[in-house]
Order: structure tokens, then C-alpha cells, then sequence
């Protein structure tokens, strides 16, 4: 039950990259990945990377995802973001098997959003769940065609949410989202008004898959930190770029040595490039060492899965450091609104705030390695 990686979107790919280059401003004026683009994901396989083959999925592994939403992630933040949610399909696999062939089936392309916490009560009738209530950070949700919200089931003790999935059309997005970084993510409120949610629409996120293919096997939670992480050193590598090209072509007006010459950009550079070098090393080779136990071994031991956790907190902690590196190296004009390095240096923070792969992470890790009681879910 072997992954392959099929070719990449090669020309596809650069494309759609250029295009997204072109309109991150729109981007960020709309606050949301409009749907076109959205439609060019899906194309280039985002969406159906991790769904069975037997469903028309392409079935990738872990490293070829991350890889993908790398790239994007260079072209921009937001957009590697919203891309990187084509990883629900595996923790959809918690979902009774006969729900997820009815999805996946019907569209392999399928595009889902969530928006976890907090879980509201949901009342329990002859028909279902009757699901009320309003979540925040629903990332791209603008294009999603099935939503998840999470639910709390009276007499249900699990530390875990349950998630109600819903289509989109039975829902209402309240467009809150207004901020500096990850702006086009569209992270927009979610509010539901007595949907009836059928029980077998519904599963416990990061429970048990219910299917046994080798990727619902991988550790779902570290994988849901992992392909977020990425957009951090996507992001910092275009602005790492950046600076490099703006230093090589660019001539001083006063007469000083170009910012190519200077001492103390060439120092600031190479330990920029040393951090994210570190970082993207250490991510890649966890994740790869991860999935070759899940081929050889069937499961992925508690070391590794720390280690999974661990690196993807390196990635974004340091993909962060790497981006805020660069704007300083990017001078006074890296202040003025709009700035490529302005703007990869908040986006690169921000994502490095979310709950998986924030500071506090780093004291999950410590505790784990230390054999000490860890958060539910970690690692």
C-alpha cells in the first residue's frame, strides 16, 4: 500500500506561481484566495494529493506535499496557507468510510475547511446533531465546498473536538478577517444556525483513521503542524531571495558600495541563509525518516513522533527569524507599506503563532523528551 509521487505539475506549477506573484495585491484587497485560484489548485492536485487512489487521488506522501506547499508558499504566504488545508483529507479519514467514499468518490478535488474551537453544544435528535454556534479562523473557507465545525456531544468525554461537516451552501461566513499578516487567508468566522449534521457526518479530530491506507496511518496531528510550518520557510526563502537580488543589481545613489559589497549584509545573509538551511534540513529529514518507518514498519515509534512535532516547531520558529533577517537587512525602505520584505516578515511571524507550531510548542517538545505529561493530541 505504497504512495507514489507522481511527476510534478512542472510548467503548471511555475505558472501558476507567476500568476500568483502578480495578484498578491488583489489578494490582499479581497482578503481572501479568490476562486479561480482556488479552481488552479485543485488542477495541480493540492486538494486530491492525499486522497486514495481508488478515489482518484494521487496519493503522495507526506514530504512531496510539504514540498508543494513550499513553492506556493514562495509566491506567497496566503496562498500556501489556504493550500496547504489539501491535507484535510487525511484527517477526514477519522470519518465512517462509507461518509469519506461519499465525498471523495464524488470529487476527488473536494475542498474542506474547518474551524475547530471552541466546540459549541450540539443537541442530539432522531436525525442528527442540530449544530449551532460561531468559529473563528476558518481559513479559506471563500472556496471551501464542505465545512467542519467542532461540536460537544452531551455525555461524550474525549479530550479530542468532534467535528460536524457540513456543506458549505448550510452555513453563513462572516467576513471578520482583518489583519497585517496571512491576510488572503480569508480566515473568516464560521456560523451555523440549527444545521442538522447526520452522526456519520461527523468524527473526532486527530481520533482514529477509519481506513488503513499507509498516509491515515502517519501521524495526523504532526502532519496538520507540518504542511502549516512549510509556508514559514516558503516564505522566507522568497525573502531571502529577495534581498540576494536586490543586492546583486542594485547600485548605490551615494556612491556607497552596493549592498552586495557590505560587510555586514554579507554576514547577516549567510547567517539568514545558515538558519533556514538548519530549519528546512532538520524539517525535511524527520518527515522522511517518519514515512520510511510508516513503509517499512507500518507505524511511526514515539521518538520519531516527537521528533515529527519538534521539527516542524524549528521550521516555523526559525522560518520566522530567517524572514524577520531579511527585512532588516532590507534597510529603512523595507518599512514603507506593501514592502515584499515588510510583508514576508509579519506573514512568516504569523504563521509561526499558530497553536501547533508556536513558542509554546517548544515546551511540548521539552516535555515529551523528557518523558513528562504532554497537551492531548501531542505528539
Amino acid at each position: 500500500m505504497n504512495s507514489h509521487n507522481p511527476p510534478a505539475p512542472g510548467a503548471a506549477l511555475e505558472a501558476l506561481k507567476t500568476e500568483i506573484v502578480q495578484r498578491r495585491e488583489e489578494f490582499q484587497a479581497l482578503r481572501h484566495i479568490p476562486l479561480d485560484i482556488v479552481r488552479k489548485f485543485q488542477d495541480i492536485g493540492i486538494y486530491r494529493a492525499f486522497v486514495p487512489t481508488r478515489f482518484g487521488g494521487d496519493n503522495i506522501s507526506p514530504q512531496a506535499f510539504c514540498r508543494l506547499i513550499e513553492e506556493i508558499s514562495m509566491a506567497d504566504a496566503s496562498a500556501g496557507w489556504v493550500a496547504s488545508f489539501g491535507v484535510s483529507a487525511t484527517y477526514l479519514a477519522s470519518l465512517p468510510p462509507e461518509t469519506y467514499a461519499k465525498i471523495y468518490g464524488a470529487d476527488p478535488n473536494t475542498v474542506f475547511s474547518g474551524a475547530m474551537f471552541p466546540p459549541w453544544p450540539a443537541r442530539t435528535t432522531p436525525q442528527g446533531f442540530e449544530v449551532s454556534g460561531r468559529w473563528p479562523w476558518g481559513s479559506g473557507v471563500m472556496g471551501a465546498s464542505i465545512v467542519g465545525a467542532g461540536i460537544k456531544v452531551e455525555g461524550e468525554n474525549n479530550p479530542l473536538p468532534r467535528t460536524a461537516v457540513m456543506p458549505r451552501d448550510k452555513i453563513t461566513v462572516d467576513e471578520t478577517w482583518d489583519t497585517m499578516g496571512l491576510r488572503a487567508t480569508g480566515s473568516h468566522d464560521i456560523v451555523a444556525d440549527k444545521v442538522i449534521v447526520p452522526e456519520e457526518w461527523t468524527f473526532i479530530r486527530g481520533g482514529k483513521p477509519q481506513q488503513d491506507d499507509t498516509i491515515f496511518r502517519y501521524p495526523a496531528m504532526a502532519l496538520a503542524a507540518q504542511v502549516l510550518a512549510v509556508v514559514a520557510l516558503g516564505t522566507a526563502r522568497s525573502a531571502l531571495d529577495w534581498v540576494r537580488n536586490n543586492a546583486i543589481s542594485r547600485a548605490s545613489v551615494t556612491g556607497a558600495p552596493s549592498p552586495a559589497a557590505r560587510a555586514y549584509i554579507q554576514i547577516d545573509y549567510a547567517k539568514a541563509e545558515g538558519v533556514l538551511m538548519g530549519a528546512r534540513s532538520a524539517f525535511y529529514d524527520a518527515i522522511e525518516h517518519g514515512w520510511e518507518q510508516m513503509q517499512t514498519k507500518g507505524e511511526v515509534d514515539r521518538p520519531t513522533m516527537i521528533r515529527l512535532r519538534h521539527a516542524a516547531s524549528k521550521a516555523a520558529q526559525d522560518g520566522a527569524e530567517a524572514a524577520r533577517l531579511a527585512f532588516v537587512m532590507g534597510g529603512s525602505e523595507a518599512m514603507a507599506t506593501g514592502h515584499p520584505l515588510g510583508r514576508a516578515m509579519i506573514d512568516a511571524a504569523c504563521v509561526a503563532q499558530h497553536a501547533f507550531i508556536n513558542s509554546g510548542s517548544w515546551q511540548a517538545a521539552g516535555a515529551a523528551l523528557f518523558e513528562q505529561p504532554t497537551p492531548a493530541g501531542y505528539p
